[in-house]
C-alpha cells in the first residue's frame, strides 16, 4: 500500500534527515520527501507501519500534521537537520 503523511517542521535541508530514517525502518519502501508540500510518500504492506512512521517521524521533531508540535519537537527538528548536513 502506498500513502502520503503531511509533517511539520520540514524543510529543504531536512529531506536527507527525514529520507534515511524512515528507509531504515521495516516495511517501508520507496520513500519520497517533499519539503515544498511537508509531506512524505512511502508504501508499506502492515497497517502498523503508518503507526510506526508517524511515532518515528515525531521522535525526531516531524509530528504530523494536525498533531501537538512543541517548542521541544522544533527544537529537535531543526538539530536533526543540522546533524544531517553536518556529517553529509
Amino acid at each position: 500500500m502506498k500513502t502520503i503523511v503531511h509533517i511539520q517542521n520540514l524543510s529543504d535541508g531536512c529531506v536527507n534527515t527525514v529520507f534515511k530514517t524512515l528507509n531504515a525502518l521495516d516495511d517501508v519502501s520507496d520513500v519520497r520527501v517533499e519539503a515544498e508540500y511537508g509531506s512524505v510518500t512511502f508504501e508499506y504492506s502492515d497497517p502498523h507501519t503508518i503507526e510506526l512512521v508517524t511515532n518515528t517521524l515525531s521522535e525526531i521533531g516531524y509530528p504530523e500534521e494536525g498533531k501537538s508540535n512543541s517548542f521541544s519537537s522544533k527544537v529537535k527538528s531543526y538539530v536533526s537537520c543540522a546533524f544531517s548536513r553536518f556529517i553529509n
